[in-house]
């Protein structure tokens, strides 16, 4: 059992990360013997190219991206593992955009032009993605998330579960920095009780995704 978390933060200690870390201590302690995170602002990729290879027919990358840079190996790890979760901020109202990005390269090529939209992975594969963000709520996001981003998971690799992680703090030292909308006390009560809750739905989400990838594979025995 092979699980990959993708980080779409540019820091690799705070709050998307830490919540990835969780969630594959929670797929090691589902019975995941493979488990890894890998840091997206490491790697030199770009988006999509448009060059669509991957629709040629009979063409010798239908079905896969054909653009060889720093993310064509992490591309096909993707394709071999059981369990894919991804971890991205919300930066205005969006993904932040290395992980828009590596979305675009690792769904586009394998989600078909038809009336179906059929996939072309190689298996359905479990899949969650944790979003966090620095305000109270996330209601005016979930729509347009759930279209432009979920949806296309879904289609090309079959399941995903979600989780959001809010009102999360972002300073070690607010004072440092021109910040007045927020109220720094809050935000530390917040980081103290509830962010150890995140902690525990991230793990108990990698926990989940690893235990119907392997009832999953039961089923197909």
């Amino acid at each position: 059992m092979k699980v990959l978390a993708f980080n779409g933060s540019p820091r690799k200690n705070a709050n998307t990360a830490t919540l990835l870390k969780k969630s594959l201590e929670g797929a090691r302690q589902g019975g995941a013997l493979e488990t890894k995170i890998i840091h997206l602002y490491d790697l030199n990729f770009t988006g999509c190219r448009s060059c669509f290879a991957c629709k040629k027919l009979n063409g010798s990358n239908y079905g896969q991206c054909a653009v060889q840079d720093g993310l064509t190996q992490v591309l096909e790890e993707a394709r071999e593992a059981d369990v894919l979760i991804f971890g991205s901020p919300i930066y205005f109202g969006n993904l932040s955009g290395e992980m828009r990005s590596f979305l675009e390269r690792l769904l586009f090529a394998a989600f078909s032009y038809d009336d179906t939209h059929t996939s072309l992975w190689p298996k359905k594969v479990q899949s969650g993605i944790i979003y966090t963000l620095n305000r109270p709520s996330h209601e005016q996001y979930t729509d347009a998330m759930d279209y432009s981003v979920e949806f296309f998971i879904r289609s090309v690799l079959g399941n995903v579960t979600s989780m959001y992680s809010l009102d999360t703090y972002q300073f070690t030292d607010y004072s440092q920095y021109y910040c007045p909308m927020f109220d720094e006390p809050h935000k530390r009560h917040v980081h103290e009780t509830t962010f150890p809750q995140d902690c525990k739905h991230a793990f108990n989400l990698g926990y989940s995704l690893v235990k119907k990838a392997f009832n999953k594979i039961q089923d197909n025995a």
